[in-house]
């Protein structure tokens, strides 16, 4: 992973070659038109991160914020992290068929989506998925993978 040395989202974008500013700044703007309210954007692990502020939930394993979301370009594509996204079956469903629908292959880890460009990306079912978590379930979520691992 090609970790950013830049603190604000200006920065990062304004950091990364023409190309891939490009396609980082389409991602960018589907998520900040559909992040529920009360998620932030910042400049977390070396790229642009949308989470939960201490303030609002400070009971985290790692004492960060509760990442929801992130995007950064890699060395040779570009990461998506969906954190909510790999363990709700409907949402990875819906992201699943549009990916089949679409002929494409889902290139993703645990909460890593991989892709090349920005045509590689449904962008319609990224904006609907990015709109389906509230801060409320994000947190429900973090809270049962705590009790879980007890």
């Amino acid at each position: 992973m090609v970790s950013s040395k830049e603190t604000t989202p200006a920065a990062y974008l304004a950091s990364l070659a023409p190309e891939h500013r490009k396609v980082i700044a389409a991602v960018r703007a589907v998520i900040k038109k559909r992040l529920p309210k009360g998620y932030v954007e910042t400049m977390n692990w070396g790229m642009l991160s949308y989470e939960i502020p201490l303030s609002r939930y400070p009971d985290t394993y790692n004492k960060q914020p509760l990442m929801y979301l992130a995007l950064a370009a890699q060395k040779n594509n570009y990461a998506l992290y969906m954190t909510g996204v790999a363990g709700d079956k409907v949402l990875m469903g819906r992201l699943a068929a549009a990916y089949k629908a679409a002929g494409k292959k889902l290139d993703m880890g645990k909460s890593c989506l991989r892709f090349d460009k920005l045509a590689d990306l449904p962008l319609d079912v990224i904006g609907d998925i990015v709109a389906a978590t509230s801060v409320e379930r994000r947190i429900e979520t973090a809270e049962a993978a705590k009790t879980k691992k007890k």
